[in-house]
């Protein structure tokens, strides 16, 4: 492809995960332009323009939101002039306003595919592999641990300490943040975390995406501090840099025969290289294979999840799986 057709990204908001998102399309001779609302930040490299607007990025083949919440109302700027959006988004109230925008995606020919990070986003894609291997879905339980840098991280403070939500039986539940402790194994390095319900994208989206798994829960790690101090402004300044992350997605159903099975995959890594990955590998299939009109999610049946996850590993994501048996004692 020469340079004069090559398909160009935009990307607002160069933080820890956006930064790192334009390194993997520099890297495969995307060209990028990029927009950060916050003054003298931005990157500055071969292949980069730096834009003083985030609308003069409607002129791009697809736009990545990265920026922290609200993404809907710039989402809803550019799809109505025809511009397909990648948003990495997690926060409840901005990613329901963004699946709001289904027919004026579809109206403007355009797609938008939302919680294209860590979770949502890498769980959505584990999700789907792992209900390939039941014959029935019935649960779905995603856990979180870590933040990618410090508008990450106080998105997930605020989380804790908001009301949580769940799919259980049918039905919307709310329990309080900091509720429902559960002591989760993540992969190596991060190893046992207690975690607890937070206000948290995954439900939302997992069940749209899933609509026959009867319980959907997510959960995301946290301290006795973290607790306590949920509902105060953050005590200490988040680290500028993010840190060590994992998600893990745990899906329960049944074998062909009726037999109860249990699932188990994650990952651990960096929560910026992590959320990068599963950005990237989104953006680049928008532009090889494009995508029907209309908002999609990471673990769509539109979306070919598990192609996908194949080049998210690629880019760096080390998926682990949970092959051990449970087996009676003798106890």
């Amino acid at each position: 492809m020469s340079p004069a057709t090559a398909p160009i990204v935009g990307l607002v908001g160069c933080g820890v995960t956006g930064s790192r998102a334009v390194a993997h399309l520099v890297a495969r001779r995307v060209p990028v332009a990029v927009y950060d609302p916050r003054p003298g930040l931005g990157v500055r490299r071969q292949g980069v323009v730096v834009v003083d607007d985030a609308d003069d990025l409607s002129v791009c083949d697809v736009v990545v939101l990265c920026q922290p919440a609200p993404h809907a109302a710039l989402a809803q700027r550019l799809l109505t002039r025809g511009t397909p959006v990648v948003s990495i988004g997690d926060d409840v109230d901005d990613l329901m306003a963004m699946l709001a925008l289904q027919p004026l995606a579809v109206q403007h020919d355009a797609a938008l595919i939302v919680g294209a990070g860590m979770a949502p986003g890498l769980s959505g894609l584990l999700a789907r592999s792992l209900a390939a291997q039941l014959h029935t879905l019935d649960e779905l339980h995603v856990a979180i641990h870590g933040t990618a840098g410090p508008s990450c991280a106080r998105q997930h403070h605020d989380a804790l300490g908001d009301t949580a939500l769940g799919w259980h039986d049918g039905e919307w539940i709310e329990p309080p943040g900091g509720s429902g402790r559960d002591l989760v194994w993540f992969p190596d390095p991060v190893a046992a975390r207690d975690c607890y319900r937070a206000a948290l994208g995954d439900p939302l989206l997992l069940h749209r995406a899933f609509p026959q798994a009867s319980r959907i829960a997510a959960r995301v790690s946290a301290t006795r501090r973290d607790r306590l101090t949920a509902r105060l402004p953050m005590l200490a300044p988040p680290h500028a840099s993010g840190s060590i992350g994992s998600v893990r997605v745990e899906a329960r159903g049944a074998a062909q025969h009726g037999e109860r099975v249990t699932v188990i995959a994650g990952a651990a890594g960096h929560t910026g290289d992590l959320a990068a990955a599963v950005c990237s590998a989104v953006v680049l299939r928008l532009l090889a294979d494009g995508i029907t009109p209309g908002v999609h999610t990471p673990g769509d049946d539109a979306l070919d999840a598990l192609d996908l996850l194949h080049h998210a590993t690629a880019l760096g994501v080390r998926v682990q799986e949970f092959t051990g048996v449970a087996r009676a004692t003798s106890w």
